[in-house]
């Protein structure tokens, strides 16, 4: 099958980003969880060491100083399994959470908790002869084999340059006392683990980094996906756009039934025309329907059906059009110009009534 990687140019959107997450599907670097693990066990070492050895050694020292006069019934035997047991989940009890948690904590500072069985689900790639062959010579693969070959010469290095130094010392141990030996041996393996953690510090920060690469380039989505997730989220465009068209119809029907109930049109003769409603009582006048060309065309149109006054003021049109809306009262800086019109209208009117 064709790999379509090279179609996936678009960056990915923050919900292809929150469906891989939910998937399971993270930027993980096995390194980090690695560098906190070694890194919570030196400090647990540096710190817990000495608790550790006592806690756990002087109860076996009484077991051996009192070995004639221990029991040999079960209860007895029981009951000494239950006490060595205290006496060693005491000593290792705290040094042991601190390395869950900097377990944890490593996978806790690359990514937001995951909850997900998806990845426990049976996938027909992970038997896939063509996917294991890219597992085993793609840049996955490369970049594990590089790292594995940096870290054992890092390592060596490191230990090297820790223990050489030190040779002659080793050499004397076999006339050392215990005690001395396990003191020297405890601060030499402190150095050690101290230059391993700074080493694999960097290649822990190099190997997230390239792990996020890859992660972020597996979610990017070709421009077809994107189209199809606008689609998914936002609604078909076309769709949209018959609808806000459909909209628009009633809207413009509605006001041109009002235009029959307005008390005058105000016109810019060629392009503007905006119908106001006045009677008594009222605070302002209303705006009932508004327009620009062939709108406006139609306005004037049904105005002269209904014998309307159209009145022609070319700035006030402009003005009223740009700044008062359907269904609203006209602005306050309009009301003296619009009142000389509505009083020219009534008398207009009341003549007209006059001679009838």
């Amino acid at each position: 099958m064709a790999d379509d990687s090279d179609d996936k140019t678009e960056d990915p959107t923050q919900k292809r980003l929150d469906d891989a997450h939910a998937r399971g599907d993270v930027a993980k670097s096995q390194e980090v969880n690695t560098w906190f693990v070694i890194a919570g066990g030196t400090l647990v070492l540096s710190t817990f060491s000495g608790s550790m050895g006592g806690g756990i050694l002087t109860p076996l020292r009484n077991v051996i100083a009192n070995a004639g006069q221990i029991h040999a019934d079960g209860a007895a035997l029981l009951s000494l399994a239950n006490l060595l047991g205290t006496a060693v989940l005491g000593a290792v009890g705290v040094p042991f959470l601190m390395l869950m948690i900097a377990a944890v904590a490593g996978n806790m500072i690359q990514h937001r908790l995951v909850w997900s069985a998806e990845s426990l689900s049976p996938k027909f790639s992970k038997v896939s002869p063509g996917a294991g062959f890219k597992r085993i010579f793609g840049k996955q693969a490369a970049a594990n084999f590089v790292k594995g070959i940096f870290k054992l010469i890092a390592l060596g290095a490191v230990m090297m340059a820790v223990l050489w130094p030190e040779r002659l010392r080793l050499e004397s141990f076999l006339r050392f006392d215990p005690d001395v030996i396990l003191n020297v041996t405890t601060n030499l393996t402190l150095q050690v683990l101290g230059a391993v953690v700074a080493m694999l510090a960097a290649v822990a920060i190099a190997d997230y980094f390239f792990q996020y690469r890859q992660w972020y380039e597996r979610q990017k989505m070709s421009l077809q996906e994107v189209k199809d997730e606008y689609k998914q989220s936002e609604g078909d465009p076309h769709i949209k756009g018959r609808i806000r068209q459909l909209r628009m119809q009633k809207a413009k029907k509605r006001m041109m039934a009002a235009v029959p109930k307005a008390s005058v049109i105000i016109t810019n003769p060629t392009h503007y025309s905006i119908a106001l409603s006045y009677d008594r009582g009222m605070a302002a006048p209303i705006c009932v329907a508004k327009g620009v060309d062939n709108i406006a065309f139609k306005i004037r149109e049904v105005a002269k059906a209904h014998d309307i006054p159209i009145v022609e003021n070319v700035p006030l049109a402009r003005a009223l059009y740009a700044t008062v809306e359907i269904d609203d009262e006209i602005p306050v800086e309009h009301y003296h110009a619009v009142a000389e019109i509505i009083g020219y209208v009534m008398g207009l009117k009341r003549g007209f009534s006059g001679r009838r």
